[in-house]
């Protein structure tokens, strides 16, 4: 009974977390050097990204530098297509993203009403994105795609390890992964199919709400940032 409550409008509706976790490997080139080099110095000296964390890095730039930025998206939007997604990119806002691990988190609390497709842009770097209540943990290199509910916790970890550490994220190697993100609405109808998700199933509950968060069991909850497992707020 893990249930997510997210704005709708003016209004809160409730859902249950959707467990269902779309996967699959695209065929995309390298980005370029120059924009590598770019990436790297951006990192370096605009940016202090520890072990664990995920942050924002400007796609316009990037795009200028970037003459296979439409290839990578064609190719999402082929593989959405396939899932009977179609057109749903179009639609939806897409970042550029940059982490260096991620400690166990998840997005509803802010994006509760959608869903996020990630496509992975860095190379193998002997790390898995961890999805510790679906069971599912997927390696990520350049190419890796993904379909997931925000409400579902999710962290990226080193291959082989069970949990989160930042001790695992030494300084002098590479753990860069740079992805592309879009929010997908989660009350698309489509999208709801694909992953699917009940709706309205709280409906006293969400009355009495004037933020988006996650219960379960009807307890207000968090994740553990360490082992991904849900833990009560209090």
């Amino acid at each position: 009974m893990l249930t997510s409550y997210f704005w709708s409008g003016d209004v809160i509706r409730s859902r249950y977390v959707s467990d269902v976790v779309l996967s699959g490997t695209l065929d995309i080139p390298m980005p370029p050097a120059p924009l590598l080099a770019d990436w790297q110095r951006e990192i370096e000296k605009h940016m202090v990204l520890e072990p664990g964390d995920v942050e924002v890095m400007p796609l316009a730039r990037a795009r200028s530098r970037w003459p296979d930025y439409g290839r990578c998206v064609q190719a999402v939007s082929d593989w959405t297509h396939t899932l009977g997604l179609p057109d749903v990119l179009a639609h939806s806002d897409v970042a550029l993203m940059v982490c260096r691990g991620a400690r166990y988190h998840h997005d509803a609390e802010q994006y509760g009403g959608a869903a996020f497709c990630n496509l992975f842009l860095s190379e193998d770097r002997g790390l898995d994105v961890h999805f510790p209540s679906a069971g599912q943990r997927i390696p990520l290199r350049r190419g890796t795609a993904l379909i997931f509910d925000t409400g579902q916790p999710h962290g990226v970890i080193q291959r082989g390890r069970s949990g989160f550490n930042a001790a695992d994220f030494v300084p002098d190697e590479d753990y860069v992964q740079l992805f592309l993100t879009w929010e997908l609405p989660i009350e698309d109808t489509l999208v709801a199919r694909a992953l699917k998700v009940d709706f309205d199933v709280a409906p006293s509950t969400a009355l009495q709400l004037d933020e988006e968060q996650v219960r379960l069991d009807g307890e207000k909850v968090m994740v553990s940032p360490e082992s991904g497992r849900w833990r009560s707020t209090d």
